[in-house]
């Protein structure tokens, strides 16, 4: 099975998509990854969805790429003696430590650390930003606020601080539970809520010690700032467009998307963007005509995923939902403005011999009648820089890895194989060319471009590329040994 697309499809799942007939549907139906939700369901739940991914990948024959999210720091007011109050605009409202149940003049936020955080002047949102409070005066147990924008607030409803860096972990007690727990499981890659410091990545990393990647979701103001170290630190990118909209006006979350965009791609590191990319999905079998071009937007940028959260989680229609991203998808790739948008915003890099090598297996298939790029890789930075430089022909990786094969789901336009494990150069020519032709890539006529390091299975040494036939008696001749 192979996808007539590069960008993949990242699908949530939960209540609507838990059996094994929806999964398998799902990726069927064009699912490359699965994200597996940490904020809703018990360990239970995630550890049987696991096992139904891992069968329909044994079933089908290909690579599944998990995406285990934690939910991150959860920050709530507490509870009204009413159960909700009505705020009016211009009204003063006092947040502070006190349990004592709230009314239309106060309600206890148990979190000390944003007190004393908290200066005059600065917004306080809650319920997803509907409501908005300018803070008067502060103390390190409460702060005196207007009601900038009223509504109904009601029990438990979450608080966002858009304005000030928080001194809290983007990991709580309950993260670094569910982190152990996806990490003993076996998934590809981690999903790390509310990260605002390169800090908090590298803390993740140090606790997943190399089980599965780390992917940072960009969804605070402080995060936007420290972007270009955050991406350093991290493996892979998330355009969190939910909270991002709630903590920013929602007219900077485009060109904040491009840039986050065009900064992973740069990196040769994958970016997922998300949220809200087909919402009306979760009640109607179609879209609206702005959601899907939201999707192709996204695409067009160069993104190397798209996701479906609530769509495929929680939705009526989860199949329907994927069959539209991945319709999508093909129409925007098949269009001829795609190709030169890419190109146009394509980063040179020429900064080691691997850089090197990809970018010459990029140009040598724009000029010839290639049909692949074909990378072996231990670690996947091969087709990472390959998926880079967002070639017009297939990417296949070959890996004697299925742990890189799964992480690669991620990656633009990978195409994974798993191959057993090279010592020759030859050898890696003919396991590329089998690959190109079992797969439906190449015929014997054909030609596919090969890239690989020697010596094999060491990591970074990608310094060789050969144009190949995919008739293996012409291979033989050239190569007797």
């Amino acid at each position: 099975m192979r996808r007539h697309r590069n960008v993949k499809i990242v699908a949530t799942l939960g209540p609507a998509s838990s059996t094994y007939e929806m999964i398998r549907a799902l990726f069927e139906a064009g699912a490359d990854v699965f994200r597996l939700n940490m904020s809703h369901g018990v360990h239970d739940d995630i550890r049987k969805r696991h096992e139904i991914i891992r069968q329909v990948e044994r079933d089908l024959g290909r690579p599944i790429g998990i995406l285990a999210d934690l939910q991150g720091p959860k920050l709530r007011v507490g509870v009204f003696e009413k159960g909700e109050e009505e705020l009016v605009e211009g009204a003063a409202f006092r947040m502070d430590l006190s349990s004592a149940p709230g009314d239309a003049t106060r309600v206890n936020l148990p979190h000390p650390e944003i007190f004393a955080a908290l200066e005059p002047g600065a917004s306080l949102l809650v319920n997803d930003g509907k409501i908005r409070l300018k803070v008067e005066a502060c103390g390190k147990d409460f702060a005196d606020c207007t009601v900038v924008i009223g509504g109904t607030i009601s029990n438990r409803k979450g608080v966002n601080v858009p304005d000030v860096v928080l001194p809290l972990a983007a990991l709580s007690q309950k993260d670094r539970g569910d982190l152990e727990f996806a990490c003993e499981l076996g998934v590809d890659w981690l999903a790390l809520s509310f990260v605002q410091r390169p800090e908090d990545v590298i803390e993740a990393r140090g606790l997943a010690k190399g089980r599965a990647a780390i992917l940072s979701k960009i969804e605070k103001p402080a995060a936007v700032k420290a972007y270009d170290a955050i991406l350093q630190v991290s493996d892979g990118i998330m355009v969190a467009r939910g909270d991002l909209g709630v903590e920013l006006p929602v007219t900077s979350v485009p060109p904040i998307q491009k840039r986050l965009v065009r900064g992973a791609r740069a990196a040769a590191k994958p970016v997922i963007v998300a949220t809200q990319m087909l919402e009306s999905m979760i009640e109607s079998p179609v879209p609206t005509r702005a959601e899907v071009s939201d999707v192709a937007t996204a695409i067009y940028e160069g993104a190397d995923a798209v996701m479906l959260s609530a769509e495929s989680a929680a939705g009526r229609y989860p199949v329907e939902a994927v069959s539209t991203m991945n319709a999508v998808a093909l129409s925007v790739e098949k269009d001829p403005t795609y190709r030169s948008v890419i190109e146009a915003s394509r980063v040179v890099r020429r900064e080691s011999v691997a850089d090197g090598i990809v970018a010459a297996a990029r140009e040598i298939a724009e000029a010839t009648n290639i049909k692949a790029i074909c990378c072996f890789s231990q670690t996947g930075n091969t087709a990472a820089l390959v998926a880079r430089e967002r070639p017009h022909v297939p990417i296949i990786a070959l890996t004697p890895l299925m742990s890189t094969a799964r992480r690669l789901a991620l990656t633009w336009g990978a195409h994974c194989v798993i191959t057993e494990p090279q010592e020759r150069f030859k050898g890696a020519v003919l396991a590329a060319v089998h690959a190109a032709r079992t797969d439906g890539f190449a015929t014997e006529e054909d030609q596919i471009v090969v890239t690989a390091g020697v010596p094999f299975n060491v990591k970074g040494t990608t310094n060789i590329l050969r144009v190949a036939p995919c008739d293996e008696r012409l291979i033989s001749r050239v190569d007797p040994e």
